[in-house]
């Protein structure tokens, strides 16, 4: 029996270094018409995408509005059923669990919301917002829940005494903070954190952003962090997943993806961040027109209809992810 080359040795070291595996992932919403409701297209918001997560790490998940990236986050939580794909929690196949089984591993997977004026029923008190999945799951009740609600809004930053008050009651900041202690209720290993701080104003969000970060090193969490944010991603995240018209275009660790960009798509999304020096000037790159219906996406390269290095072979190619330096991948025909 011939002993494993170092690839495979490192291959599987880094297979059970994964919490989350994404694999050919799917998901298509179907658009009926006729009298018959008859399936006439989709739309396809998730195309095809793979990557990991490993355990303790953040992974920023960007691209601009429509590029797929809370249908991707809420797919893999299985929020909305993907058409296709693996999603391999701790090595199990999540995507193939029954609705049953599945809810075993509901505490082990939260989600942090977008929206915290929507995310939180306003008929409940904070305490039994926070306390509900506790209940759920059977982790605690009564004292113990209570004990544990008062130590989780501590450990957000809140005072016991909010359990009582109502979601009305508190700013837009706080009832963030309150999403976040929901999600810690039932000591999850992964969290999806769908666009945490883009409802809130730029301070607020700097304490939130500072808040994950800290629980992230005090708890060990492994987090998928999706926002429009370029600056916060950098700050907060191990790597980055750069998505466009549901499709991955680069992954990278966050300062390689941030020193040195080699796709087009990602050359243009940072150019659009601010620099907060005024003697630092960046080449803006524009990018000519919309992001394409996902309904009628393009043909090969789903960005060859907005990139400024596009040449004829990119309408029939769809281009697979390539490493081109270690651990730095992109999708993309056009060589450096």
């Amino acid at each position: 029996m011939t002993s494993p080359t170092r690839a495979q040795t490192e291959a599987i070291r880094d297979a059970k270094d994964n919490l989350l595996e994404v694999r050919s992932l799917k998901k298509y919403f179907p658009i009926r018409g006729g009298i018959f409701s008859r399936v006439v297209a989709n739309v396809k918001a998730v195309e095809d995408i793979s990557f990991e997560v490993k355990k303790g790490e953040v992974v920023g998940l960007v691209g601009e509005s429509g590029s797929g990236k809370t249908t991707a986050g809420r797919s893999i939580l299985r929020l909305i059923e993907p058409t296709s794909g693996e999603i391999l929690f701790n090595g199990v196949d999540i995507a193939k669990l029954s609705k049953a089984k599945m809810r075993d591993y509901r505490k082990e997977m939260q989600i942090i919301f977008q929206d915290p004026f929507a995310s939180l029923n306003p008929r409940m008190s904070v305490g039994d917002i926070i306390g509900e999945a506790m209940t759920i799951h059977n982790l605690a009740r009564g004292k113990d829940k209570e004990q544990r609600v008062a130590d989780l809004l501590e450990k957000v930053g809140m005072s016991p005494n909010h359990m009582r008050r109502y979601p009305h009651e508190f700013s837009g900041g706080q009832r963030q903070r309150i999403g976040i202690a929901r999600a810690l209720a039932v000591d999850p290993q992964f969290i999806v954190a769908d666009e945490p701080v883009s409802a809130l104003d730029v301070s607020i969000q700097a304490q939130v952003v500072n808040l994950l970060q800290d629980l992230k090193e005090e708890l060990g969490l492994t987090l998928l962090f999706i926002a429009h944010d370029l600056g916060v991603v950098e700050y907060i995240s191990d790597r980055v997943v750069v998505m466009y018209l549901g499709r991955i275009m680069e992954i990278a660790p966050s300062k390689d993806l941030y020193a040195n960009p080699v796709h087009p798509y990602t050359e243009a999304l940072l150019s659009a961040v601010p620099i907060p020096d005024p003697t630092i000037k960046r080449e803006r790159v524009i990018l000519q027109g919309d992001i394409p219906s996902p309904i009628n996406p393009p043909s090969g390269c789903v960005f060859r209809t907005r990139c400024p290095i596009a040449v004829d072979d990119c309408a029939h190619v769809v281009p697979p992810l390539e490493e081109v330096s270690p651990g730095h991948f992109k999708a993309c025909i056009r060589r450096p």
